[in-house]
C-alpha cells in the first residue's frame, strides 16, 4: 500500500516532486487562464482584488519547473481564513499557512506530478511583490536569461532540496524586485 502524501517525510516528497526544469512552454498560460477563470468561478462570492500568474511560468521564453504559480490578492474587508477554507473545498492542499498569508498545491499526486500542476499563493492585496519581478524579467530579456542561467546551474545541485533551490535564488530574486518597485512605483 502507497503512502498518502501526508504520511510522507520531507525526503521522501523531494525525492517524489525534485526540483526539475524545462524549456518554456506556451501552454503554461492557457493552464494560467483556465485556472483564473476557475478560480474566479468558485470564489465569485468573496471581494478577490486580482489574480495574476506569476514565477518563472510567466517569463516569457525562460526555462521553469512545470507549475504554475498563482497569486490571488483578496481586500482585506475579506477573511483569508474563510477564503482558504473554500479553496482547500475545491482541490488544492494547504500547504503553509501564517497570518497574512496562505499557500496551496494541487497537482501534486502519490504517483509524482499530474499533467498540470498549481502554486497558488493567498494573500491580501498589495502584497504581490512577485508581479514586479515578473514585469522587470518579461520588459528586460537579459536579466531574465541571467535568471534562466542560474536556476539551471542551481537545478541539478538542488534537485532533492527546494528548499535550497529557492534559498539560492533569493538576493537575485530581492535585488531585481527591488529595482522593479522603485521603476514601476505603484503599478500595483
Amino acid at each position: 500500500m502507497e503512502k498518502k502524501l501526508s504520511e510522507m517525510t520531507l525526503d521522501e516528497l523531494w525525492k517524489l516532486f525534485p526540483v526539475f526544469l524545462v524549456e518554456h512552454n506556451d501552454n503554461w498560460k492557457d493552464y494560467y487562464l483556465e485556472m483564473e477563470r476557475y478560480l474566479k468561478s468558485e470564489l465569485a462570492q468573496y471581494n478577490i482584488a486580482r489574480i495574476s500568474h506569476v514565477g518563472s511560468t510567466a517569463i516569457n521564453s525562460i526555462w521553469a519547473k512545470n507549475i504554475v504559480d498563482i497569486v490571488v490578492e483578496i481586500r482585506k474587508t475579506e477573511s483569508l481564513k474563510e477564503v482558504a477554507e473554500v479553496i482547500e473545498t475545491i482541490g488544492f492542499i494547504k500547504m503553509a499557512s501564517a497570518e497574512n498569508r496562505v499557500s496551496f498545491n494541487r497537482g501534486y499526486t502519490e504517483d509524482g506530478f499530474a499533467e498540470k500542476v498549481f502554486h497558488l499563493h493567498l494573500r491580501y492585496s498589495g502584497d504581490n511583490d512577485e508581479l514586479y519581478f515578473r514585469d522587470f524579467l518579461n520588459e528586460y530579456p537579459v536579466y531574465a536569461k541571467e535568471y534562466e542561467q542560474m536556476k539551471l546551474c542551481l537545478w541539478k545541485r538542488y534537485e532533492h532540496d527546494r528548499d535550497g533551490y529557492t534559498n539560492a535564488k533569493t538576493e537575485f530574486i530581492k535585488k531585481y524586485t527591488a529595482e522593479a518597485k522603485h521603476k514601476y512605483r505603484n503599478r500595483y
